[in-house]
């Protein structure tokens, strides 16, 4: 009798254990930017798979804090900006590579998708695939008789004192593009990379009478924009929609160096325990139906091959207005910065702004 109940505790144990790790199973742990899981989106997620989501919002230095004090545990599904992952990787070990084979890759643009691949690449291990995604270049009344735009324009005579761009690195790297160089290329060498500085620096010192006024937040620039005291500013595409909604005549336009970009990815924290749920999660939300509800969440676009055509009309043809197929593989997207870079990059933009 004594043996019969010590198998029947035994098998209550086993039941139980299985019970609980099955109950942990059903639950995606989402470390992530607002706007990127609407509850649209993650109630039809729970519907068609059973799969409790927990979303927590967070941004890039708060991901990388959170995962760094658990040595990675505590979330299944996080979504760090691609040029934050290798360095992060590197220093604290808080990640663990993608099984790509898991992904279906047809869902995703391909230039993106090769990208991020190669963006957040150690040692042959891919650390983090796309998702949402955002570019910089210029916002401009768009005219019949001008069919191409360059951030050289900027300093063009045609728009003198009205103009406005941002005292910040992606004004750096957008002339040193526009210029014929590759700044990107130069970030492994430090002597190179403040030649190309060197060479934008004069250039907006020489062009500052063109300057109506360094803009430092979307809403000024879009108010700047609206009232006609700027007719050609460097700025986010989402600016530039809102714009065109607006307008029907200003929009987002993609320099012909090509917009600068930034990616948003998908990644696995090296202590995360449903892999499984994760990738399904992210095969879901990939679904051009399902990430255009993303889309109108978030108000940026997400790497999913054809969402555009599900959008509203509105936000649907600015994005087409902007980017054909050849200006998005045109994107240069921003990789991870090495140390020392930005203080290489501060000196030069103290001397932009104090020169007169």
């Amino acid at each position: 009798m004594l043996k019969t109940m010590k198998g029947l505790l035994a098998l209550s144990v086993s039941a139980a254990v299985m019970i609980s790790a099955s109950a942990q199973a059903e639950e995606l742990r989402l470390l992530t930017w607002g706007g990127y899981a609407p509850q649209e989106v993650i109630d039809q997620f729970e519907q068609e798979t059973g799969i409790t989501v927990k979303v927590t919002k967070s941004n890039n230095e708060d991901m990388i804090s959170k995962l760094r004090a658990t040595r990675g545990a505590g979330y299944d599904l996080v979504q760090p900006s691609q040029d934050r992952v290798t360095g992060a990787q590197k220093e604290y070990r808080i990640y663990k590579p993608m099984d790509l084979s898991q992904l279906n890759a047809e869902q995703f643009i391909p230039s993106m998708l090769a990208a991020t691949k190669t963006n957040t690449t150690i040692n042959g291990d891919v650390y983090g695939v796309p998702h949402i995604w955002g570019t910089s270049g210029l916002i401009a009344g768009v005219s019949e008789s001008k069919n191409a735009y360059s951030f050289n324009d900027l300093c063009s005579d045609d728009y003198k004192g009205k103009v406005s761009y941002r005292l910040k690195r992606p004004t750096l790297i957008g002339f040193a593009f526009a210029m014929g160089e590759d700044p990107f290329a130069a970030y492994t060498d430090e002597k190179k990379y403040a030649e190309i500085l060197g060479k934008v620096e004069q250039k907006l010192i020489d062009c500052k009478d063109n300057v109506k006024a360094y803009w430092s937040g979307g809403d000024a620039l879009i108010n700047l924009l609206r009232s006609g005291e700027v007719t050609l500013a460097m700025g986010w595409d989402a600016g530039g929609w809102k714009l065109h909604k607006e307008t029907g005549n200003i929009n987002f336009v993609p320099p012909e160096s090509g917009a600068l970009g930034w990616i948003d990815t998908f990644a696995l924290p090296a202590k995360g325990k449903n892999d499984e749920a994760a990738y399904k999660w992210i095969n879901f939300v990939m679904q051009p139906e399902i990430a255009a509800k993303i889309t109108e969440a978030a108000g940026n676009f997400t790497a999913s091959a054809g969402a555009e055509e599900f959008v509203n009309d509105e936000l649907s043809n600015s994005y087409k207005i902007s980017y054909n197929q050849s200006s998005l593989d045109n994107i240069k997207w921003y990789p991870p910065v090495p140390a020392g870079l930005e203080i290489i990059e501060g000196k030069t933009l103290d001397r932009i702004k104090a020169a007169q």
